[in-house]
């Protein structure tokens, strides 16, 4: 029998009732301290029937920040916000992993608690834009990282998945993707060190292998996803040889039980998400080399997406915008039933219009 997006599926000890996953996406709508407010909540539970909902990115200290108004998963009172979010979820019959999150240099003395410069492997300025009070403006210069200052890098993300499992939630999905400090680590374009930490492909995943590792001491086997951007460009990142890296990553990553993969390859002409145009896409390989359950993201549909899961391209399939703007995206899936437009000018910040206020097929 042919697996659909509304096939079940097993991740660990999660039964999923269909590959749909909703993707983590940041709306810039929590307090000043990082922690949820209660229009969170009802996001959330809006979407519950979602096979699996992943939380938007979720700092892991107070100084891993790049814009204002996103949570953290690093304090009791964060925690606390967190776990009225999981409640709603869980009532509604749903699953939820927390986004864990360190931009590194992708920040601004405004942002950082000390006024400090952001951290980064390397002393390269990205060029991108950071959301700080005074608007979007460039980042700043980051701050290499001292050696001895990894470790505790390390230990914030293994504090921040303590606290997720104090909030309540099904599992955490460690960000490797989309320019930020891991993915800074992990590509040369951003990582020019010299010692255990950069270098050749073995010393630059070394950083990457050492969080997820340590996240999934916290949590056990099939509770720690791992999202990683083999061709993105987004925040300023590139890499001489992402076939090479990846391909490595991925079979390391064998060795580690997680509970997935879930990689971001924009489908061909995908507006948002740009990628390396002289690297062939990397999917299908990390597919031959990754044994475990693999998720994919990247502008798909209905249409497309039920071709990568029938043709057992992956697992499951992770959607954005789409759930964004339909709360009951499964639903209108399994009926062909036409979609939400979203309203782009409500993306980032405000407060319920373009949030909660999307309407069900059945009102």
């Amino acid at each position: 029998m042919t697996d659909t997006l509304f096939s079940p599926y097993t991740l660990g000890a999660l039964t999923l009732p269909n590959r749909m996953v909703m993707a983590p996406m940041t709306r810039n709508r929590n307090d000043e301290n990082g922690v949820p407010k209660a229009m969170a909540v009802t996001h959330y539970a809006q979407r519950a029937t979602a096979g699996l909902l992943i939380t938007e990115a979720t700092q892991v200290s107070d100084k891993a920040t790049g814009y204002m108004f996103t949570p953290g998963l690093y304090t009791e009172a964060q925690a606390r916000g967190w776990q009225t979010v999981t409640g709603a979820v869980h009532a509604k019959g749903g699953r939820i992993f927390s986004q864990l999150w360190h931009t590194g240099r992708v920040s601004h003395t405004l942002l950082q608690p000390d006024g400090g410069d952001p951290i980064a492997p390397s002393a390269v300025k990205a060029e991108t834009m950071v959301f700080t009070p005074n608007g979007f403006e460039p980042p700043t210069m980051p701050r290499a990282l001292a050696s001895e200052e990894i470790p505790t890098l390390v230990d914030q993300f293994a504090h921040a998945a303590r606290l997720a499992k104090t909030a309540g939630f099904d599992g955490v999905e460690v960000h490797g993707a989309n320019g930020y400090l891991i993915e800074q680590f992990l590509k040369d374009g951003a990582n020019r060190r010299k010692d255990a930490y950069g270098g050749d492909i073995a010393n630059r995943m070394r950083f990457a292998l050492e969080v997820v590792t340590a996240v999934v001491e916290v949590w056990g086997p099939g509770r720690v996803g791992f999202r990683i951007s083999p061709r993105g460009v987004f925040n300023d990142m590139h890499d001489s040889d992402p076939v090479a890296l990846y391909t490595q990553l991925a079979a390391a990553l064998n060795d580690i039980p997680l509970a997935y993969l879930h990689l971001i390859e924009p489908l061909p002409g995908h507006p948002t998400f740009k990628s390396q145009e002289d690297v062939e896409p990397v999917a299908a390989e990390l597919r031959k080399i990754y044994k475990g359950t693999l998720m994919i993201n990247g502008g798909y549909g209905k249409e497309t997406g039920e071709k990568a899961v029938a043709e057992k391209a992956a697992d499951l399939v992770a959607f954005g915008v789409p759930y964004l703007a339909n709360p009951d995206l499964e639903e209108r899936y399994r009926r062909n039933a036409p979609l939400n437009e979203p309203d782009q000018d409500t993306f980032y910040g405000g407060d319920e219009k373009g949030y909660n206020d999307y309407p069900f097929l059945d009102g």
